[in-house]
């Protein structure tokens, strides 16, 4: 045991800009380790748990350490290299290594502070000065003794307890208590296995005799041993699985008694397993030239670049190269991180991927449950029963413990879902990835149809590989696209609510042939306004500073923003006429429009109201991929890398739309959004039919999208975004600052953006009011920095940093949030 005072900086899940440094009591020196878990007490009252990134001996100078309180971990959950991402992902995005820690771990291995309550006993128990809910809560903390907060609301039947908590602990009626909570509790199973009395076959064949005048129990007996036998070396089987087996629990607990049976609790995976091929072959990929080409490229790029780009067309076959890629790094006994950016698509690429890996893979995204989560994590970082080679998921897939990484693939590299929004860290797991590739010094492939802008002119200038493919697989050829000029199909009258007849009749031929249909509206609801055809009143959230849109489902107004919801109005508002009328169309619309044209077509919406459930998504995918959905009607969910045999038409409804957004990269969206929609058509075996429909037929970026030309599409986007200086050519930060009055929001927001641009001169824009200036009753306004490439970008965020603790040394401001954004999208 060491004799010098040990000291540990920690990790706590609080935006705190330094780490904490606590004591270690001597009868806990030989338990610690870098990423266990500690116990320690922050404040007068809190207690949190903490992650050891640095062990020491030197005492901190400011303050006096406390001792941690407790060890949790035989090892370590976190290992060096997510501490050092850590490290980096809090430098980079201007967060605080607890923000990332938070993102980090699954709730279930963050032990929560949970308040408790007891009775004081120096209370005089003078029940009159109480009311009826104090009476309630002190009544019932006399019985149970310990209540927690969530028990005083279900008692009260309230939501907000705190005031009677708080008037109980004026009147000393009651004490307060912080007691850790562990989260995560792991699933437990009864087994049955045979007891003393049968455990020998010679004890086994006179049990059978004596149990033959008991029939129920003697079929009890002779089903474990058929399971038993069934599952080989295991001599034992799930209490569940054999009373199924015989249909019932009579006799059961009579062989326990015997000592026949004998049962005990064993812990099992709540995880799906996935199991591989049958061995006949089917798992031999059969490469086309153009893959065999791109396979020896990228391998290639790979010995003289960290990062490779695949771009290759939809359908050209870039999953079965990732396939190969994987197999290959598997065999050399590394793991592998396959990216996806929407976790609708995991389920479809579980099915191809389990051929080739079984139970190699494991799943990881937010709409596992948090003991789901826990026990990926154990099993990346122990690998001892469950352990998983693969691991597919959604951008927190990033934070797990590899211990010996391989390959990454971002697959739809573009998508925009790879960044976080809110809260911090504000990370691009495509850019997160990179780093944490280069820290396991294993190799990143980037793969999709439509490259970023960034990442394309990062290839094009060295920094990444190139590979590219022209051609889909099987030689089937790009989908054949029109355009609907929808002011000229309005002129004619050619428009049946809002499908042009040429879609129209489209849909009825797919129909007819037995095909699938895909229509995108990137909107959801019914329609985004509701308004008075008398006086144009439109009712809008009274916390945010947009409209509400119809839900007619729900029968309600919906804010997308902050979730207030309205009951839909009978009558206007302002001027109490009754005709009230929607205006536009989102996906509710379309499809109750839709049912009206084709009545006996099966139809579906997969967009966020229809995908909230844990399996949704699958589900839904699932019906159109078995053909029990005819027409499928989405958001940009069914943009997203999607892969079905029977799609024979695409049906764009409103391109405007995104073509209309004010942002800087709405053009290179848009391209991207209608050829990933696109090119869902016609993907086996025949050419499909996208259908564009727009009031601006002439603009490039349709005419784009009709040739397929993305080149045109990124030189025309590069010379734009080099006349306004964006990037590629400059690196961003968004500052967003937030107050709920709007006048000290001006007056602060003026205040730090002149003293930020005092220091960065022309760099800095705004600050302005974006066009929703106001979401859940906060004022917002935002200032852009532009840092040049060649500029080193870490002496523009140290100023930032500065400026930004200068500003909260007043007083009067520390109200005002600020949000620092780094590459905002």
């Amino acid at each position: 045991m060491s004799e010098q005072t040990v000291f540990l900086d920690v990790i706590l899940p609080l935006p705190l800009q330094n780490r904490y440094t606590y004591r270690v009591p001597r009868d806990l020196s030989d338990d610690i380790e870098l990423g266990k878990r500690v116990v320690v007490q922050f404040g007068k009252t809190k207690v949190y748990t903490a992650i050891i990134a640095h062990i020491h001996n030197t005492a901190p100078d400011q303050y006096e350490a406390k001792y941690i309180l407790s060890v949790l971990d035989q090892t370590p959950i976190v290992n060096t290299v997510q501490l050092e991402l850590w490290s980096w992902m809090a430098k980079y995005y201007l967060c605080s290594q607890g923000e990332v820690m938070n993102a980090a771990l699954p709730a279930g291995l963050k032990l929560a502070s949970e308040t408790e309550m007891t009775l004081n006993p120096e209370f005089n128990g003078e029940h009159s000065i109480l009311t009826d809910n104090e009476f309630l809560v002190w009544d019932a903390l006399r019985i149970n003794e310990r209540l927690t907060i969530t028990e005083v609301m279900r008692i009260l039947n309230l939501k907000t307890v705190m005031p009677v908590i708080k008037s109980l602990m004026d009147k000393g009626a009651l004490l307060i208590d912080e007691n850790l909570v562990e989260r995560f509790k792991p699933k437990m199973e009864t087994y049955v296995r045979l007891g003393e009395r049968a455990e020998a076959e010679e004890d086994l064949e006179a049990v059978f005799k004596t149990l033959e005048r008991a029939p129920k129990q003697l079929e009890l007996l002779m089903a474990h041993v058929l399971l038993s036998d069934r599952y080989g070396e295991r001599k034992e089987v799930r209490k569940k699985e054999l009373l199924e087996k015989v249909n019932g629990v009579s006799g059961f607990s009579e062989l326990v008694k015997k000592n026949v049976f004998e049962t005990y609790e064993q812990e099992v995976s709540r995880v799906e397993r996935f199991f591989a091929g049958n061995g006949s072959g089917e798992t031999k990929i059969k490469f086309n030239e153009h893959q065999h080409r791109a396979i020896k490229e990228i391998k290639t790029g790979f010995e003289n670049k960290e990062v490779t780009l695949l771009h290759g067309v939809t359908s050209s076959g870039k999953t079965e190269i990732y396939i190969q890629l994987m197999e290959e790094a598997l065999e050399k006994g590394k793991q592998v991180l396959y990216l996806l950016p929407e976790i609708a698509l995991t389920s479809q690429i579980i099915n191809r991927l389990k051929v080739h890996f079984g139970g190699r893979i494991g799943v990881y995204h937010s709409k596992y449950s948090n003991n789901e989560r826990v026990e990926i994590w154990n099993a990346v970082i122990e690998g001892e029963g469950l352990k998983y080679d693969v691991i597919l998921g959604a951008r927190s897939a990033v934070f797990l413990p590899f211990n010996n990484l391989g390959l990454v693939i971002v697959d739809e590299e573009h998508e925009n879902s790879y960044k976080q929004y809110e809260p911090a860290p504000r990370y691009h797991a495509r850019d997160t990835a990179i780093y944490l590739a280069g820290l396991h010094k294993a190799k990143t492939l980037l793969g999709t149809a439509t490259p970023a802008m960034e990442t394309y002119n990062n290839a094009l200038h060295g920094k990444y590989a190139l590979v590219e493919i022209f051609e889909r697989y099987g030689d089937m050829v790009l989908p054949e696209i029109q355009i609907i000029d929808l002011g000229e199909a309005i002129r004619k009258k050619e428009m049946a609510s809002h499908f042009s007849s040429a879609l129209v009749e489209l849909i009825g031929k797919a129909l007819e042939r037995k095909e699938q249909i895909i229509l995108f509206q990137n909107r959801r609801g019914f329609s985004p306004v509701l308004e008075c055809y008398l006086c144009g009143w439109i009712p809008e959230c009274k916390n945010c500073d947009v409209t509400l849109t119809y839900h007619k489902a729900s029968h309600n107004l919906r804010c997308h923003y902050c979730g207030y919801t309205l009951d839909s109005p009978k009558r206007c508002g302002a001027c109490g006429d009754t005709n009230v009328q929607s205006k536009g169309f989102g996906t509710e619309k379309v499809e109750e429009d839709l049912a009206h044209f084709f009545p006996k077509a099966k139809i579906a919406r997969m967009d966020l109201d229809t995908t909230r459930a844990k399996n949704a998504y699958e589900q839904i995918i699932s019906d159109f991929e078995e053909r029990r959905i005819d027409v499928l009607i989405g958001t940009q969910m069914v943009a997203k890398g999607l892969d079905f045999d029977h799609v024979s038409l695409v049906g764009i409804l409103n391109a405007d739309s995104m073509l209309g957004f004010p942002d800087f990269r709405s053009y290179e969206r848009s391209f991207q959004l209608m050829a990933q929609v696109g090119g869902r058509a016609g993907r086996k075996n025949k050419q499909g039919t996208v259908v564009l429909q727009t009031y601006k037929p002439n603009h490039h970026v349709v005419q784009n999208v009709l040739k397929t030309d993305f080149a045109l599409q990124f030189k025309q986007e590069l010379e734009h975004r080099k006349q306004f200086d964006y990037p590629p050519f400059t690196r961003l930060i968004s500052v967003t600052m937030k107050h709920k009055e709007r006048q000290t929001l001006d007056g602060a927001a003026s205040l730090f953006v002149n003293a930020l641009r005092g220091r960065l001169g022309k760099r800095v824009l705004g600050p302005e009011y974006p066009s929703v200036s106001r979401v859940r009753n906060l004022y917002q306004k935002v200032a852009l920095i532009k840092v040049e490439v060649k500029a080193s970008i870490q002496n523009v965020k140290d100023i930032l940093n500065e400026e930004i603790d200068n500003f909260r040394l007043n007083k009067d401001l520390r109200s005002v949030r600020i949000i620092v954004d780094v590459d905002p999208m």
